[in-house]
């Protein structure tokens, strides 16, 4: 019988250790030694965003000209003017230190209790973190040294120098937290630690492999440094998972009783195919994120594509070879109780667990279940109905009491608009009398609207380009501010400076979050359709089954929603935000929904996959649909809950980490992740397919053309005991045959020998020894029977 690509594979591996392994250790070390040694070329201000926003940024990259990191310290004191002589004196230092340009006199506030130094840094400002440090420290000495004024600090340098150091906390946490908690949850669902050990190598290893393929493809495509984190994240996720899926199937094939070449062919032709078909489905997931019009999510798309690409291929080729090369010193490490414990439930797995108590009401009550957990899951999702989506600044990515944030609100709490203005870009003759006076006009009608502080313009002959920056209203990204970019926008603009030129657009934090948002908007339509289409279309080729295909889609999306609420009820409305230890925003982060549906549509086929391939592999030796599901659920039960476990786990130290966003990413993924492998994959899935019944197989006849694909155990022979030891063998009366113990249709009376009916499989089809048979028998195994 032919082989399926993924037992190709995995024989090709077994025959070949040596290559194999070595192999993935050169492709490993090669990739991250070229990677790191070209570098990553990050994304330029005029790639990452949309819309107007972005054309401005590319008129000045166009005319060379390089907007610099400004800068504003604040200091206040409890009479007015008490802080002038201070604020005079920190300003001259600052200037000496040769780092700034354009340092301005102090501007003194409404009360006179607040003056305001601004400036900006020399040089790229993109590099202005790394010589900000001579001026922050004048200004912690100053505030050290007069007790009695407050003394604020806020800017694009301070903050990417504030922000380079969480980040880098906060990766060292996540890496030494993560992996540690992968190792033990592995330890407890293996009992051994060199079998725990073997999934966290082979996902590390496919990270590190995917470094170096994004640096090289930064080359190409510029990439945004947060695409590490996301890489990591769904890298560590998928590679533990399929890398336990074989592992666990191997394992349970050995309990069974089969030899370790067997047991390995079995994975193989098994495990591995769900692995191809699971990473496969994933990545093709993934390519939605193409269709967002957005470079920061073609990024995305990239580099979770490339480590679910690496992963799987790690999983089907190296695995293999070493569980070959390993053999029994796999469960080296064991500790006595974890290993034995380990060694039942891969023997019995109907007979251990939860899901044993649970599986069956489910599948003799299905409408009840089905009801309830649904309903769940619509409870949980309704908060996402006021989902409120923006660009979250620095000053709400690391909570109220962080110094960057209390800085940013003192300051635009007393100079609105400061810190953030929006700036207006133009293409035009800046020395014509036309755009002299057209600058005039724009300069009354923004004074006269009440809605923008003082503007300031900066013209570059040379280039025919001029910056005018405008403050608006509010405190950068409130209702408030909004309607001034708009009025800005949509009247001040078009009735003054329209008439110099057809070249200006509107640039600034806020202007870049409202154009990123009506993009996604855009955006996220192709690729919800992109996704739900190929989700329909794989699970249709791969299941034949025009259900399965409805089930996978609706139930995806019940996971998303559920994921979407929770984020929306404790990031935007703050219910339970507190007990987490974190903050309501009031906002979810814009890039996030578009984020979440993707990869959540992508690694709930890890579970949806791996699940319906056991209830069809039992189906399709005979099973009815209600028994196939029984054995299904609970054979895959164990692996799901410890793949669960282990995702779960990694989202929830992202969860703790300083930044809004990775806060909103952990907490979304991790609720979904623990809903889908429970609520969704052990209740809800098996009551709809028990509601369906033999309709879940339904395919129209005009499709009879799509391929077959087999789930079962394809090209294995037995090997637990020869045949020539067996009687003769006698066809059995029953339906499908007598098959190896595995649910024994055949009739009734005593069997001796080798059963020859329809269901008989090489290596799960062969019944050996004198059995009892029962008609309409579901057990796993006969009373007298072995499984061959």
């Amino acid at each position: 019988m032919k082989q399926n690509l993924a037992a190709r594979l995995g024989g090709w591996s077994t025959r070949h250790r040596k290559t194999a392994i070595f192999g993935w250790l050169l492709f490993v070390v090669l990739l991250a030694v070229v990677g790191g040694a070209s570098g990553m070329v990050e994304m330029t201000n005029s790639e990452d965003g949309a819309g107007d926003s972005v054309k401005a940024e590319k008129i000045l990259e166009d005319a060379g000209l390089t907007t610099p990191a400004g800068e504003m310290v604040m200091v206040r004191s409890a009479e007015p003017d008490g802080w002038r002589a201070v604020a005079d004196q920190l300003a001259a230092d600052i200037e000496k230190t040769g780092e700034v340009d354009g340092v301005k006199d102090p501007v003194r506030s409404d009360s006179g209790r607040e003056g305001l130094i601004s400036f900006d840094m020399k040089g790229d400002a993109d590099t202005a973190g790394d010589r900000v440090d001579p001026v922050m420290d004048l200004v912690d000495k100053a505030a050290r040294s007069h007790k009695e004024l407050e003394v604020y600090q806020f800017g694009e340098a301070s903050s990417a120098t504030w922000l380079d150091t969480v980040l880098g906390e906060d990766m060292k946490k996540a890496e030494f937290t993560a992996v540690p908690l992968a190792l033990g949850i592995l330890f407890v669902v293996f009992g051994a630690a060199v079998a725990a050990l073997l999934p966290v190598i082979l996902a590390l290893t496919a990270c590190v492999a995917t470094f170096g393929v994004l640096a090289l493809v930064s080359h190409q495509m510029h990439l945004t440094p947060t695409i590490n984190s996301v890489m990591f994240l769904v890298g560590l996720a998928v590679g533990v998972d399929y890398c336990l899926f074989y592992l666990r199937r191997e394992r349970d094939e050995r309990a069974a009783g089969r030899d370790a070449e067997t047991a390995l062919r079995i994975a193989a032709a098994t495990s591995g195919r769900t692995v191809l078909v699971s990473g496969f489905t994933v990545m093709v997931a993934m390519a939605g994120m193409f269709f967002s019009g957005l470079l920061l999510f073609k990024g995305f798309a990239v580099a979770t594509i490339v480590v679910v690409f690496i992963a799987m291929l790690g999983s089907v080729t190296v695995l293999p070879a070493m569980l070959s090369w390993l053999g029994d010193r796999v469960n080296k490490g064991r500790l006595p109780f974890l290993g034995r414990r380990a060694e039942r439930r891969a023997a019995r797995p109907e007979k251990t667990g939860i899901v044993t108590a649970l599986i069956k009401p489910v599948v003799a009550r299905p409408k009840v279940f089905a009801v309830l957990s649904a309903v769940v899951l619509v409870a949980l999702g309704a908060p996402a109905v006021g989902m409120k989506t923006e660009q979250l600044g620095l000053e709400k990515q690391f909570g109220k009491d962080a110094g960057i944030a209390v800085a940013f609100r003192e300051i635009t709490d007393t100079f609105p608009g400061g810190p953030t203005p929006a700036q207006v870009v133009m293409e035009a003759d800046v020395t014509a009398p036309g755009f002299v006076n057209a600058v005039a006009d724009f300069r009354k009608k923004a004074a006269a609207s009440g809605e923008f502080g003082t503007v300031e313009v900066v013209t570059h002959p040379e280039k025919g380009v001029a910056e005018i920056d405008v403050p608006l209203a509010g405190n950068g990204s409130d209702e408030k501010s909004k309607h001034a970019l708009t009025t800005l926008r949509e009247d001040v603009i078009p009735s003054t400076l329209a008439e110099a030129t057809e070249q200006v657009y509107v640039t600034g934090d806020l202007a870049g979050s409202v154009d990123f948002n009506d993009q996604l908007k855009t955006g996220i339509v192709p690729v919800f359709l992109f996704i739900i289409a190929m989700t329909f279309v794989l699970m249709l080729v791969c299941f034949r089954s025009v259900p399965i295909a409805l089930v996978s889609i609706v139930l995806n999306l019940l996971s998303v929603a559920a994921a979407y609420g929770v984020m929306v009820a404790v990031f935007q409305h703050g219910w339970g935000a507190g007990a987490l230890g974190m903050e309501s925003v009031g906002a979810i982060e814009s890039w996030m929904p578009l984020f979440v549906l993707v990869i959540l549509f992508g690694l709930s086929m890890d579970y949806h996959v791996f699940v319906v391939s056991r209830i069809r592999e039992a189906h399709d030796r005979g099973r009815s649909t209600r028994a196939a599901i029984v054995e299904g659920v609970q054979a895959t039960a164990g692996s799901i809950s410890g793949a669960a476990a282990i995702m779960v786990a990694v989202f929830a130290v992202f969860a703790m980490l300083s930044m809004q966003d990775m806060q909103q990413m952990g907490v979304g993924l991790a609720v979904a992740v623990l809903l889908d492998a429970t609520l969704v994959r052990m209740v809800l899935l098996p009551s709809v397919m028990a509601l369906l019944g033999e309709r879940n197989w339904y395919l129209p006849r005009w499709l009879g053309w799509l391929p077959h694909f087999s789930h079962g155990e394809e090209s294995v022979e037995p090997t637990t005991r020869p045949l020539a030891h067996q009687p003769a063998m006698a066809a059995a009366p029953g339906p499908y045959g007598q098959r190896a113990g595995l649910d024994q249709d055949f009739g009734q009376g005593h069997h001796s020998g080798y059963g020859a009916g329809p269901g008989q499989r090489p290596g799960s089809g062969q019944g050996y020894g004198s059995g009892q048979g029962y008609g309409g028998h579901d057990r796993p195994y006969d009373d007298g029977g072995r499984s061959a």
